[in-house]
């Protein structure tokens, strides 16, 4: 069998309906370079990045955990991850699927490689908080960040398969997603995977691994990930997980979220899940200094100050209760919208 490379583009791949070709895609992206909107241009410099004579393509990472560094990713390895994705959820050549998210990032540049890798035919929009707007096409497969999925909820009618990632979602929009026909899955992952290295179809608990992935822990109890088609060296990330079997994990919380107030160690997101149906304001659970506890935990919660019900914190355990809560006007984040938690922290 001839191995896929990254030279390689599909026969039944298209672009907003149109079948290119290698020579079409690099004149393509020329144009975008030249004459494009924002968003195109840099469509137009992966594009011809990714057909260079160079091996591999140099990536930022968000920097949501701590300072966004580049990193180098090889092609081949982004080609095994789209042929992982398409067996994991079953995409087949001709499938109609959707772009709607920045190409600056890994995510919007996997969507192009799977595309050319799995012969999609792709639509390509401008990224935008509400992306099905004014659309009836039906697609087979679309990627969204939350926010998207969020305020697509009347289109998605017209979507078969969504996957949702980029940010954790919040168990309202779960609750909303439940209620359709699309199946829906959140992902997990982060840059170094070239994106996702799991999928778990909403509304249930456990993570389940992609095709070619091995996973463990350490002894933080923190995932490690050996992916030999993706990364030549173990991932070992910082996220929190309940092992449950070698293909699947339940995700908890990341371990620099951990706080430790009068030696209980407390895991915010585990906290946040409890709220998300309570405070309806963007928030997040962090500890901060205390001469008594070590740390106490608090609350964070953006916009004006508001009267919380008394009953806000009924679903919580005794130490899980804040001992304070604050409001800031506007969170600070990253460039794709993940709230960096440390700096509001340190200035509080």
């Amino acid at each position: 069998m001839n191995t896929i490379t990254y030279m390689n583009v599909h026969n039944y791949f298209k672009l907003n309906g149109f079948h290119l070709d290698r020579k079409d895609l690099c004149r393509v992206a020329y144009s975008f370079i030249k004459e494009g909107e924002e968003y195109e241009k840099s469509v137009g410099d992966f594009i011809l990045d990714w057909f260079d004579t160079k091996s591999y393509l140099e990536l930022n990472t968000s920097g949501t955990t701590g300072t966004p560094k580049i990193i180098r990713i090889e092609k081949q390895a982004m080609v095994n991850s789209a042929l992982a994705t398409g067996d994991f959820f079953n995409l087949n050549p001709g499938d109609k699927a959707l772009h709607c998210l920045p190409t600056k990032y890994i995510a919007g540049k996997m969507m192009f490689v799977r595309s050319f890798i799995l012969g999609l035919d792709m639509d390509f929009v401008a990224p935008s908080s509400h992306p099905l707007l004014h659309n009836d096409t039906k697609y087979d497969f679309v990627a969204m960040v939350p926010l998207q999925a969020q305020n697509s909820l009347l289109e998605l009618k017209n979507v078969k398969k969504m996957i949702v990632g980029g940010a954790k979602m919040s168990k309202s929009l779960e609750k909303s997603l439940l209620k359709l026909n699309t199946e829906t899955y959140e992902t997990y992952g982060m840059t170094e995977t070239i994106t996702h290295i799991a999928g778990k179809k909403i509304g249930e608990k456990y993570f389940t691994i992609l095709p070619n992935i091995k996973i463990s822990q350490d002894d933080r109890n923190c995932l490690v990930i050996d992916a030999p088609k993706i990364s030549n060296e173990t991932i070992v990330t910082n996220d929190l997980v309940e092992l449950i079997n070698e293909n699947q994990f339940g995700y908890l919380g990341r371990i620099d979220n951990v706080i430790n107030s009068g030696g209980i160690k407390l895991i915010p997101e585990q906290i946040e899940d409890k709220l998300s149906n309570k405070i309806h304001s963007r928030f997040f659970v962090t500890g901060i200094h205390d001469p008594v506890l070590g740390e106490k935990l608090i609350v964070v919660i953006e916009g004006e100050k508001q009267d919380l019900d008394e009953s806000t914190f009924d679903d919580l355990d005794k130490y899980e209760k804040p001992k304070e809560i604050f409001y800031v006007s506007k969170f600070i984040e990253t460039q794709n919208g993940k709230i960096k938690r440390k700096e509001i922290q340190e200035s509080l």
